[in-house]
Formats: C-alpha cells, sequence, structure tokens
C-alpha cells in the first residue's frame, strides 16, 4: 500500500476514534501492519487492543465502535471497501480494487523516481566501506564490502539524504613496512623460499610485478593522490614503499572501476599523523580527565563508557595503538558536518566499535552516542567446479574481486559484476555466505539475478510486440485487473517504497534482493496465468499498464543495487 492511502486510513481511523477518546485523556497512535496471512485482508490494526484498558471497554467492543465509525465515513469509500474484527480486537481492512490498482498510475507518473522519498532532506551521512590496506589486491571481503556500502549508500540516498562515499586508507603502519620489504626482496632478486626472503613478506605474484615495474622506472598514479615515479634503486626502500603504495591503490582502483563502484572521497591515514589529528586527539582525551598513565603507558578509561576493561592509547614505546587514529579520524567525521556514519566492515572489527565510541564520547566534543554505525559483514567462501577456492594465483592467499568477477562472468565483465554485486547482498551482512560460480553462470530459475533480470527482459519482450504510445497508458482504465496474479503483482508494487524505507533505516540492503526477487515471482507467475495481448481491448491495455509499470520498478530496484536491466537475454 502506497504512503498516500495509509495516511488516509490513519485519518480515518483518527477520526472514528474522535468521538470514543473525548474527555477521557487518552491519546491514539494508530498503527497499521500488513496481516501475517493475505485472507485475513490488506490491512491490520490492533488500536482497539492498545486503548481499551485505559478506556476500560472490551476490546472487541471497542473495535466494533471503531469499525462501525470507520465505514460509515463517507471520506473512506473510495478506499474502504469492508472491515473484519479478529481475535482478542484485531481491525482487519479489505482495501478496494481501485485504491489497489492506483500504484500503476503512481509508477507511470513517477518513473525512475518511485520508491524515493525526502524523509532524509537536510541530513549529510557518511558511508566508508571498502577501506582495504594498499598491500595488494582486493579480496571477496572487500567485494561483499564494496556491494553492501554502495547499495547502502544509494538506500540512503533515495531517502533524500546527502549522502558521501568515502575510502580510507591505511597507508601507515607495519603492513606498509612488509610491503616494501617484500618488494624490496623482489627487487633483489629473492623469492619465496630463498634464505634471504623475510618470514613475514607477502608472497602473491603481484609483489613481482611491482618489483619488476620498480626496476623499470615506470610511473604509476592513483586516485585523488599525487604520481610516483620509481627511482630503479633495489636499495631506495622510500622510493620503493612509495612506489608500491601507489601502485596497488591504482590496482584496487582498477578493480573497484570493474565493480562499478565510485568514492566520492579518499581519506589517508597518513594525513591524521601530519595534520596533527592523531596528537590532537590524543591531547582532547588527556584534558578530558579521561585517562591515565600506567607501566610507561597511557590508558583511556573505556570501561567508563561501556568496554569490558580500559585500553591502551600509546604504548611505552611512545606509538599509538590502532584504535586511537580511529579516534581521530571520527572525530574528523563529525567536525566535517556529518549528523550520521555508517562504517561497512568484517566482523573482525567487532572488538574496536566499544574503544572508538568511547573515544568519541571521552573528548567532550558533542559526538551523539551510538557514532559511528556499524555494519558488520561475515566472510565469503567461494565455491567453483563444485570446490572451495582458497587461494589466487594473482594474490597468492585469497580470491580477489577481480578474480570472482571474470569467473562469474565467464569472462564478460559486466555480467559478471552483476552477478557479484547481486550475490553479495543477497544474505544479511552478518551471514555467512557461499558464493558458487557455477551458479552464478547458470540462465536458469536457481540463478538468482538471472532470475530478476529475466523478468524485466520478458516484460520488454511482451511490449515489443505492441506498437502503442507508452504516454498513452496515463488514462487507461485500470477496472479490469482483478485476477489474483493479478492482485498479487499490484501489492508488490505497492510494497516498494516501504522496502526502501525499511531497508535504509534498518541498514539492510539484503532486503532490496529480497524484494526483488519477490517481484520476479510475482511477474513470472502472471506471465504463466494470463495473456497480455489479449483480444479484449480494455483489458488489455491495463495489463499493458501493469507490464510497463512492474517493468519500472525492477529497473529501479536492480539500479539501486548497481545491477543492469537487461532488454533481452
Amino acid at each position: 500500500m502506497l504512503a498516500q492511502q495509509k495516511s488516509e486510513i490513519v485519518s480515518l481511523f483518527n477520526a472514528a476514534l474522535a468521538p470514543i477518546l473525548e474527555g477521557s485523556g487518552v491519546n491514539a497512535n494508530v498503527v497499521l501492519e500488513r496481516p501475517r496471512d493475505a485472507s485475513h485482508g490488506d490491512v491490520a490494526c490492533n488500536i482497539a487492543m492498545q486503548l481499551a484498558k485505559q478506556l476500560k471497554m472490551n476490546p472487541r467492543e471497542l473495535a466494533t465502535k471503531v469499525v462501525a465509525a470507520l465505514l460509515e465515513n463517507p471520506a473512506g469509500k473510495h478506499i474502504v471497501e469492508g472491515a473484519e474484527i479478529a481475535g482478542p480486537g484485531f481491525i482487519n481492512l479489505r482495501v478496494t480494487a481501485a485504491a489497489k490498482q492506483a500504484v500503476i498510475k503512481t509508477v507511470l507518473a513517477q518513473g525512475a523516481q518511485f520508491g524515493n522519498s525526502d524523509a532524509g532532506a537536510g541530513k549529510n551521512v557518511i558511508i566508508e566501506f571498502v577501506s582495504a590496506n594498499p598491500t595488494g589486491p582486493l579480496h571477496v571481503g572487500h567485494g561483499r564490502q564494496a556491494a553492501l556500502g554502495d547499495a547502502l549508500s544509494s538506500l540512503f540516498g533515495s531517502q533524500g539524504y546527502q549522502v558521501t562515499r568515502e575510502f580510507y586508507y591505511n597507508d601507515a603502519g607495519v603492513q606498509i613496512q612488509t610491503l616494501a620489504t617484500s618488494v624490496q626482496a623482489r627487487a633483489r632478486g629473492f623469492k619465496p623460499g630463498d634464505a634471504e626472503w623475510p618470514e613475514s613478506a607477502y608472497n602473491g605474484d603481484y609483489i613481482q610485478d611491482i618489483a619488476d615495474d620498480f626496476l623499470a622506472r615506470k610511473t604509476v598514479s592513483a586516485s585523488d593522490g599525487a604520481p610516483a615515479t620509481a627511482s630503479g634503486d633495489a636499495n631506495d626502500f622510500e622510493s620503493i614503499r612509495a612506489f608500491a603504495v601507489t601502485y596497488l591503490r591504482n590496482e584496487q582502483d582498477i578493480d573497484l572501476q570493474a565493480f562499478g563502484v565510485k568514492f566520492d572521497n579518499y581519506y589517508l591515514e597518513s594525513s591524521l599523523y601530519s595534520d596533527g589529528k592523531v596528537e590532537g586527539a590524543v591531547e582532547a582525551l588527556v584534558k578530558s580527565g579521561t585517562t591515565y598513565e600506567q607501566d610507561g603507558a597511557l590508558w583511556l578509561r573505556t570501561t567508563d563508557y561501556g568496554d569490558d576493561k580500559d585500553r591502551v592509547m600509546r604504548k611505552s614505546d611512545g606509538t599509538y595503538t590502532y584504535f586511537v587514529p580511529d579516534v581521530a579520524y571520527h572525530i574528523v567525521k563529525f567536525q566535517r558536518g556529518y549528523t550520521q556514519a555508517i562504517n561497512v566492515q568484517g566482523s573482525d572489527h567487532h572488538g574496536t566499535i566499544a574503544r572508538v565510541r568511547a573515544g568519541l564520547q571521552a573528548v567532550g566534543m558533542g559526538v551523539p552516542q551510538g557514532f559511528p554505525d556499524y555494519v558488520l559483514h561475515k566472510m565469503v567462501t567461494v565455491m567453483k567446479d563444485g570446490a572451495e577456492v582458497k587461494i589466487s594465483k594473482r594474490a597468492g592467499s585469497y580470491v580477489t574481486v577481480r578474480d570472482l568477477i571474470e569467473w562469474s562472468g565467464g569472462g564478460d565483465i559486466a555480467k559478471g559484476r552483476d552477478a557479484v554485486r547481486f550475490f553479495l547482498i543477497s544474505r544479511k551482512a552478518d551471514t555467512e555466505f557461499v558464493f558458487d560460480v557455477d551458479v552464478a553462470l547458470k540462465t536458469s530459475d536457481e540463478n538468482p539475478v538471472y532470475y530478476v533480470q529475466y523478468a524485466h527482459a520478458r516484460i520488454c519482450r511482451m511490449l515489443e510486440q505492441w506498437t502503442g504510445d507508452e504516454a498513452s497508458l496515463a488514462g487507461v482504465d485500470l477496472s479490469p485487473l482483478t485476477a489474483p496474479s493479478e492482485a498479487t503483482l499490484l501489492a508488490a508494487l505497492a510494497a516498494y517504497p516501504e522496502v526502501l524505507a525499511r531497508a535504509q533505516a534498518e541498514l539492510g540492503p539484503h532486503q532490496v534482493a529480497f524484494y526483488l526477487r519477490d517481484l520476479a515471482a510475482a511477474l513470472h507467475s502472471f506471465y504463466f496465468a494470463e495473456r497480455v495481448l489479449v483480444d479484449d481491448e480494455a483489458l488489455k491495455m491495463a495489463r499493458i499498464a501493469l507490464m510497463v509499470a512492474t517493468r519500472q520498478v525492477l529497473r529501479n530496484g536492480l539500479a539501486l543495487i548497481g545491477v543492469s536491466a537487461p532488454n533481452k537475454m
């Protein structure tokens, strides 16, 4: 049911309750739900059960009075067809056929904007995702982050928020030293297994590629960064470090481009140190009185903010623990004017949530509690040819995003991107996921992305046989749409705006994938139950309007999660 129609029904309930509540001091909060069993009606409300005790009335008696007044109201005749009282006092309403059919005209009028709202207008949200260390290619876990983060960003955008997609580069710390050491060893002619090979070095073939280009004195560049030209000197450690980091940032840019993900901003961890942000955060925490010295280290009293134990901020050797720059970074986010910040990260980051939030509360800058929000995802198991794939020649120890896209498309990057994007948001983030490449390659109902895309293509094929003008559909009589499969499809279309609003509020883009599968199922069921281009002109035009509306909503939903809507398959 559309939001405007829900608002009208709530108004009808309030009008029915007004004389009953007059002088009682009791206020009503009417909430509408969808009955679990569709045979019970289209809308359910338990307002009578909520108010009965306060009004000292029997719930069914109260429900009877409300229903009688509601049905007598002439303002509701166009939308409410009937009402029933169930159980201890549930009120179930049946909506008129015209009200259900109205969604078609709404979709046709709004087009690509159908489902969007302005609920978040004026609010700024920053969504950080992927944020991979520039020490190797993006792995499938980063791919899941990319799919989740990009879809979540689109969801917030659909609800009127001003969204910033941000990639945080961890370009400082031990892992960067390890990368440079690995490349230097390769540049000196050593390889894994040699006595001279560093124990902690990265072993993937990509390290040799970086070393070769470094020795060839090539120049590389990356998004939002200055180019790096290699000195070619295997003893020039600083040149190796700068070149290797920029080289891998460029590789990650290529991966993200293949995945169709774009960021609005890139933020370097190293800048937090060079700009004094880390030192500033530590000073603010010390001044707040929430720190103390012990065993030569500086500690933060995170237990005052719900953590299970206090945390070291600065170790006895003078270096900072890893959560300190995270606190500094999120102070920067808050100071940049974001009312909400969301981090899409792997479940291994769970332990950082309490300490980062504690640091932000302790710093005393007015950062709201619960800032930032987190969407934590579990890792992905990749199956191919019936067996688990654990390593990639390219990376040496894991499957890369590029591998997965290439495999899932059978060499077709666009097809592979669609499959990977859809699959990686098709489960709730905190659940384990098995990505079966063999299923992604199937052209059958077993492949969920094919199933949804084929629904769109099927409509396009039907409409090719009609030579009319879609603009003429705005005034079509929709009353002939009374078949059960049509009613199911109409209900599915009307649910789309609510799905988007709920998915955004619950940070759950998987709900969009669930919805698209349900909408595709409703379309396929209709296709096998009814014909569109029938001899009855009125029925034909009504069904064509239904098909055009369904095609539009499929397009909208697929576009939101970054998946194409092909006209032919």
